[in-house]
């Protein structure tokens, strides 16, 4: 260490706050380095050129009373690379080596040096926001379209070569325009935080595609920059991933995150050593007293959120992506393990969840969890603190029951699983999920995601084809609640093609006309398939890009998506805020009055027979912000046409057809006590006026 190294000012103090400014905090003039480490008895920055092999410095770093490390130096200006050798004591838990280089925990841009070689880089946080801002759109008003970086635009035409697959193809004008046309109002995408490949797919030759590896939780993945900016370095990184958030905020767009902090990339004991392993293995990962990892992820090793560094890691992150990078929202994977206090066990008072719902720093933002994990007690769909949304994988298990298995087995001769009031349960927000206080936009609805079968699979697949996944088919859910409706895979069949088609928009009307948040998945707006692969984690390719060349029926699914979404909009029936009280008025609910095939007011037998496959529902809106509206809705779930009477109720007079799955005419006027020949499997929609 030499003279000009040093800065000339002292370490700055935090009295306040102990674990303030963990990371850099950098100017051209230098900066300082803070990293937390309890059981490390040694540790020194290291400083690199732009050669990534070749060291220009390294300064110990000093302790203080709170296990904070720092350094100061006039060399940690933006752009240098740099990282951290830690040295411990051999004892039970701990994994030090003093020789391997590791990323900090709060590196805000990174470098790839090698496949399995990455280098921590001081990034300059400046940036022309302009007038970009936040939409800011309510939860009863939001879509989701969950996407992939680099599978949503890749095979695009209509984007330039060089920006397909990257954040600037994602920005691009073309892609916006598509967003924007179909109805959608928010992009959740895929992990964006940088992460890497496990070692056994890349000795298989595969990839993580998905990115649900994080190797570093504030820093944008580089390779899913434009090459241009990849060779430009890190910064250049941060500031297209910046520029994608603006233009898609310009476009009213959001932007929510699917992030991973459950886990990390060091994978199990033995795993790669690239940061908390080296830096304090037992200080962030669950451990048993023998030192063995506590796995509630099935990745190998498990943040420990009983501790409150880890928790602060994943509040600093948060804040920084909200913050600093002007994300909108985010989608939290396995989050019941970010819920796990110090006994492992899942609490739904978690310091965490309510530091994250409560923080200040985040008002308005949206948090997502997906509400399960895979160790003891994992599944806790219901149980989040209010503030929080949840995947509802229940609602994604009566929908495809009702419109797929339900239908399967009353061909062969069998009965449906279950009687209309699961679904009808669906429709009207899951309230038997979601306690009352927290309202049908807890629940976060869908029919596919980017795990499992995709909408067109659902309907050509009754097995997963996984083969080409290198696990012997063993890999992905075998509770895929599909069907086929005949035969396995492409048929040139006409009957089973229009099958297949009437039930995905089945599918996609259901997800689209429920109370609650509903989520698309890129792609299955015309029809996408994954040729039965319900575990296309490890495959970037075409089996998992987004087809931009359609077919006829495709681009009416397409159509089809898009009248919905507009349905959906200008009808607040469909979108509740909260639910509905018997005997009382609730300001932004939907008051549902539910009718037989008949035309009469549904009995108790009518709800608990399994072979109750029709019902309507009339919606009305409370109006709060919005004008009074009312509409019916047919479901009707047999294969045979039935004669359906329309309800008769106040100050009802005509119901105008919006939109039928079957061949209904739009715009058709019935009134009350018509008899509507609904044809079978379908879903109608009436305005009621």
């Amino acid at each position: 260490m030499t003279v000009p190294d040093l800065l000339a000012d002292p370490p700055a103090e935090h009295t306040t706050d102990p674990l303030a400014g963990l990371g850099v905090r950098a100017s051209a003039e230098g900066g300082e380095l803070r990293v937390w480490s309890e059981h490390a008895d040694a540790m020194e920055l290291v400083l690199f050129d732009s050669d990534p092999d070749w060291i220009v410095g390294t300064i110990p770093l000093e302790r203080d009373a709170h296990d904070v490390w720092s350094a100061r130096s006039s060399r940690l200006v933006p752009g240098r690379r740099y990282g951290l050798r830690v040295s411990g004591p051999a004892a039970v838990g701990n994994t030090y080596n003093p020789s391997t280089v590791l990323l900090d925990p709060y590196a805000r841009a990174i470098s790839r040096n090698s496949p399995s070689s990455w280098q921590s880089v001081v990034a300059d946080d400046g940036f022309d926001w302009g007038h970009s801002a936040k939409p800011g759109t309510p939860l009863d008003h939001t879509v989701i379209y969950e996407a992939h970086v680099r599978g949503l635009t890749k095979l695009n035409p209509a984007i330039p070569s060089a920006l397909r697959g990257t954040y600037a193809g994602l920005a691009h004008e073309s892609t916006i325009g598509y967003l924007k046309d179909l109805g959608v109002t928010a992009v959740e995408l895929l992990p964006v935080h940088a992460f890497s490949s496990e070692r056994r797919l890349v000795g298989q030759g595969l990839s993580n595609y998905w990115g649900y590896n994080s190797l570093a939780f504030f820093a944008p993945h580089p390779l899913y920059a434009s090459r241009e900016n990849q060779q430009k370095g890190p910064q250049a990184v941060l500031r297209e991933f910046k520029g994608m958030v603006k233009l898609l905020h310009e476009a009213g767009l959001e932007v929510i995150l699917d992030v991973v902090y459950n886990h990390t990339a060091e994978e199990g004991i033995g795993g790669p050593r690239t940061s908390f392993r080296g830096i304090d293995n037992r200080g962030y990962y669950r451990q048993t007293p023998s030192g063995e990892y506590i796995d509630t992820t099935g990745c190998g090793n498990t943040l420990d959120f009983g501790r409150p560094v880890p928790q602060r890691l994943v509040r600093d992150s948060i804040r920084y992506w909200a913050n600093e990078m002007q994300i909108d929202g985010f989608r939290f994977d396995l989050a019941a393990t970010l819920g796990r206090d110090d006994r492992a066990h899942f609490d739904p008072e978690h310091p965490l969840l309510y530091g994250l719902r409560d923080d200040p720093e985040l008002a308005g933002v949206k948090l997502i969890a997906e509400p399960w994990d895979v160790g003891m007690g994992g599944w806790q769909t219901g149980n989040f603190p209010y503030g929080w949304s949840e995947w509802n994988d229940s609602y994604r298990g009566t929908v495809r029951d009702f419109w797929l298995t339900d239908l399967a087995s009353m061909r062969g001769g069998g009965g449906a699983r279950s009687g209309i009031g699961s679904l009808a349960g669906a429709l009207a927000g899951s309230a038997n999920v979601f306690r009352a206080t927290r309202g049908p936009l807890t629940s976060v609805n869908f029919v596919t995601a980017h795990d499992g079968f995709t909408m067109a699979d659902l309907t050509s697949f009754n097995y997963k084809h996984n083969i080409g996944n290198g696990e012997q088919n063993r890999d992905g859910t075998d509770d895929n609640r599909s069907f086929n409706f005949g035969i396995e895979g492409d048929t040139r069949s006409p009957r089973i093609l229009a099958e297949r088609r009437r039930t995905m928009r089945n599918l996609m009307g259901t997800l689209l006309l429920s109370a609650g948040v509903p989520m698309i998945t890129a792609g299955d707006e015309h029809g996408r398939t994954q040729r039965g692969n319900n575990n296309a984690y490890c495959h970037d390719s075409e089996l998992t890009w987004v087809s931009w060349k359609h077919a006829d029926w495709q681009r009416e699914l397409h159509a089809v998506t898009r009248r919905l979404i507009q349905l959906r909009r200008e009808n607040p029936a469909l979108r509740p805020v909260r639910y509905a009280k018997l005997d009382a008025k609730t300001p932004s609910a939907t008051e549902m009055n539910w009718y037989s095939a008949s035309g009469m007011e549904m009995s108790t037998d009518d709800w608990n027979s399994t072979q109750t496959r029709c019902v309507q529902y009339l919606a009305a809106s409370t109006p709060e912000f919005e004008d009074f509206n009312r509409v019916l809705v047919v479901v009707h779930g047999a294969e045979q046409e039935l004669a359906v009477v329309l309800p008769a109720h106040d100050d009802v007079t005509r119901y105008e057809l919006l939109w039928s799955s079957g061949e209904h005419d739009e715009g058709a006027q019935h009134a009350p006590g018509d008899v509507f020949a609904a044809s079978g499997p379908t879903l109608t929609v009436f305005r009621a006026s």
